[in-house]
């Protein structure tokens, strides 16, 4: 194996030297940098890159922590190509953990990245709660920026959705529209987002003097299939309601299908919202209103955020991101109006 010795003896200079052209030191004279790249180009030298960002601390890259119970549909697809994008835009790698099925397990990939030495860290936790992550922060040398949780504590250290908020106001627009009769199908168990898009839901009934039902509300599992089985576990409790929020679009598509089969028209017997907006609310029939959640702008925010830390530029805390309602075909009025 060809190693930096071999490229100093083929350049005429020093391993010393030839360490430094690699490194980007500017007090190394043109002429030597030419040789040393003839040197490298010749001799098909690859330096190793962990011992490489072991000498200068930097390594040029982007660590993503994300739990693999988001890999499945266009949410994903999303972050993950609006953060490759943009962590290419600042012209730095993006290296993905997966922080798997348990806090602990996100913990131990956010530590990978950490020997791996990256220059920033973005983490999307499903386990960890806002006390380890703010802990994680604080111990970490490289600056670490937490997506779609609010961290009180770490308040320059995190991006988020005002999840609870854009929820209430998308079921109140339900309200508005006539809808007192209104069902919930909630993400997974367990999930920050779920649980602040079931809260928005009972504070919009809260507000508007509805009370709130248990039997009202079924868990689901952020996929079409779960969907389809939550609206159905609804149809078979009997009960009769006249609009259905669904905490994601997939679970609302799916949802569609099981009204379609009891014979449910859309909108004129139950109106539909979904949240995240993905691109196939709009080609659905009938298309689906959904609460519209900036990820683009997000992660180009989490990034920038993110490299000011790294450069040693100031920075402050970020306000929460707003949701917007696309209001669709799937939405029609109720019977209150």
């Amino acid at each position: 194996m060809i190693t930096m010795l071999d490229v100093a003896k083929k350049a005429g200079v020093s391993k010393a030297t030839v360490s430094r052209v690699l490194a980007g030191n500017s007090y190394v004279s043109k002429t030597t940098r030419d040789r040393v790249f003839k040197a490298v180009e010749e001799t098909c030298y690859r330096p190793n890159l962990l011992a490489r960002n072991l000498a200068t601390s930097k390594s040029q890259s982007i660590g993503l922590m994300v739990s693999n119970t988001l890999y499945n549909g266009p949410y994903f697809t999303e972050l993950l190509f609006q953060t490759a994008t943009s962590t290419e835009n600042y012209g730095r790698q993006l290296i993905l953990a997966d922080g798997k099925h348990s806090a602990e397990e996100e913990r131990q990939a956010i530590e990978f990245l950490l020997d791996l030495r990256c220059d920033g860290i973005i983490v999307y936790p499903c386990f960890l709660n806002a006390d380890e992550l703010t802990e994680i922060i604080s111990a970490s040398t490289k600056p670490i920026i937490v997506m779609n949780r609010r961290l009180e504590h770490s308040p320059q250290h995190c991006v988020y959705a005002d999840h609870q908020q854009y929820s209430l106001n998308a079921v109140s627009h339900l309200i508005k529209s006539g809808h007192r009769d209104i069902a919930f199908i909630c993400g997974s168990p367990g999930s920050p987002s779920a649980n602040s898009r079931l809260q928005g839901y009972r504070k919009a009934l809260e507000l508007h003097g509805i009370p709130f039902r248990e039997q009202w509300v079924v868990e689901g599992a952020w996929t079409p299939r779960s969907g389809l089985a939550a609206a159905a576990t609804l149809l078979e409790r009997g009960i009769h309601f006249t609009a259905l929020v669904a905490s994601n679009d997939d679970m609302a598509m799916g949802a569609a299908n099981s009204l379609y089969a009891a014979g449910k028209r859309i909108p004129q017997d139950v109106s539909l919202i979904g949240f995240d907006d993905i691109p196939m609310a709009t080609y659905f029939i009938p298309s689906v209103s959904s609460v519209k959640v900036p990820v683009a702008e997000m992660i180009k925010t989490t990034l920038r955020q993110l490299v000011d830390m790294m450069e040693g530029r100031p920075y402050e805390a970020l306000k929460p991101f707003p949701g917007e309602l696309i209001v669709r075909e799937s939405t029609g009025p109720g019977p209150y109006q």
